[in-house]
């Protein structure tokens, strides 16, 4: 059976899903620096954080780095081609500030700024809308030891990153992020150490936050100052926080981790205010005037969302809970994530009513474990059926009002997924590490198809 008569009988076609979205929908993928350009040390690249957190025994499953990766940095032109024959409308990168800014601050790296000026010329020479992220977890090491996120410097050390950016590529790139998942990289370096720099101290963990959030405040400002008509956002991971046991301890401790996780950031940086379980903790973090310098105006909502997540009291715990895996009866991809798309659903229409935005959904996918069969092909129909019934999902919001006006899946290639290195792949596209050689899978085909049926149903 060829891939094609995979994907024509995989369940509901895509035909079923065109109802309800906007005509200007935009369709897309996402990726980032450190997962797949690799050239960890090309062109005048500093390290990062993530560079030298990998060298330390343990914290990589199999030892794997982001050194090489998938080598985009050299294959960029290959990795464009394969979204034009998609069919991808935009593509949702980030700039590593390390490549750009070897020390994080001084003077730039003009061939690291280069690079994503070729990959950006590439992205509109094939049609395809450049999504731009300021960051995506690859600090400078050299601004780790200065304190990194602890110090209250790093405002102006981003601002100054974020206006560099924005002089340089405002003139091409129309749509700006300042962070990907900030509650991820704070949550899980500094209460759960387990991303670098891997601490577990809840006075670090409230400053990481206080002071990302104000570096957010300075970058929005910084890209409305150089690219004034650029359409700026955040990206946020929201995910319903649940207690592992109807205990009123693991009740508790599920609403604590809703706050760390899903409230603050939206609320400081969208509503000018920290949640009630959070305010008190960042007292110490705050000075006269900071809610201001945080919430700036900002045009759209990015929401990358995955499953549920289960939190457990747990009073030993630097944090007073800990994460806790979901009940073992529900729903799961192929690496143990539950599939609720329901729960997707009511997200966005939380979201919407929440922060009044404009949402753009730039992470979604589903993690598997596979490889090709003996004709060459990567047919992945669970991440298929995942694709189908949360894009299905998502129709159900947008016709109960959500304002949501883009896709994108995470990802476009299998990548380095952090902590559990190239063992878990979320890509459309297979990528053969030791070759570098791409195969689009099912999914790719599958997507493919529903981007160009909605366009033609668009165009009627």
């Amino acid at each position: 059976m060829t891939i094609q008569d995979e994907v024509l009988n995989c369940g509901t076609g895509p035909a079923a899903l065109l109802r309800a979205l906007p005509r200007d929908f935009v369709w897309g993928v996402s990726t980032s620096s450190y997962q797949i350009e690799g050239a960890s040390q090309v062109d005048g690249r500093g390290p990062s954080i993530w560079d030298e957190y990998c060298k330390v025994p343990g914290h990589i499953d199999n030892g794997d780095t982001g050194d090489v990766a998938c080598d985009h940095y050299h294959r960029y032109g290959e990795d464009i081609a394969l979204m034009h024959q998609l069919g991808i409308q935009a593509y949702r990168f980030s700039v590593a500030w390390p490549r750009v800014l070897p020390t994080g601050l001084g003077p730039p790296n003009e061939a690291g700024l280069a690079f994503y000026d070729r990959l950006i010329d590439g992205l509109l020479a094939a049609g395809i809308q450049p999504w731009l992220c300021l960051y995506h977890w690859d600090l400078p090491q050299a601004l780790q030891e200065r304190g990194g996120w602890l110090n209250r410097d790093i405002r102006g050390w981003f601002g100054d990153y974020a206006a560099l950016v924005a002089r340089r590529y405002g003139d091409r790139v129309r749509h700006f992020a300042t962070f990907n998942e900030p509650s991820v990289f704070t949550l899980f370096g500094y209460g759960f150490a387990w991303h670098p720099p891997g601490q577990t101290d809840a006075a670090a963990l409230c400053r990481a936050i206080h002071h990302v959030n104000l570096a957010h405040g300075a970058g929005v400002d910084a890209i409305r100052t150089a690219a004034p008509s650029s359409v700026i956002g955040a990206i946020h991971n929201v995910q319903p926080s649940r207690p592992v046991d109807a205990t009123p301890g693991d009740a508790a401790a599920a609403r604590l981790l809703d706050a760390y996780w899903n409230r603050a950031f939206p609320e400081p940086q969208l509503l000018g205010t920290y949640p009630t379980a959070l305010a008190p903790l960042m007292e110490s973090a705050m000075q006269s005037g900071d809610l201001d310098r945080i919430r700036r105006p900002v045009d759209w909502f990015g929401l990358n969302h995955y499953s549920p997540i289960y939190a457990r009291a747990d009073s030993k715990a630097p944090l007073g809970f800990a994460w806790a895996d979901a009940p073992p009866n529900v729903r799961r991809s192929p690496i143990g994530w539950q599939v609720d798309p329901a729960a997707f659903r009511d997200v966005l229409l939380d979201v919407h009513r929440r922060y009044r935005l404009p949402i753009y959904v730039t992470e979604n996918g589903a993690g598997a474990n596979e490889k090709p069969n003996e004709a060459g092909e990567v047919i992945d129909l669970e991440r298929i059926s995942y694709l189908r019934i949360y894009g299905g999902a998502l129709r159900e919001a947008v016709s109960a009002g959500a304002d949501v006006r883009g896709y994108f899946v995470w990802s476009l290639l299998d990548n380095f997924e952090w902590g559990a290195g190239y063992e878990n792949r979320f890509g459309l596209v297979y990528v053969d590490f030791a070759t570098q050689r791409r195969i689009p899978k099912a999914s790719a085909h599958w997507y493919a198809r529903m981007i160009h049926a909605e366009a033609m149903e668009a165009a009627r």
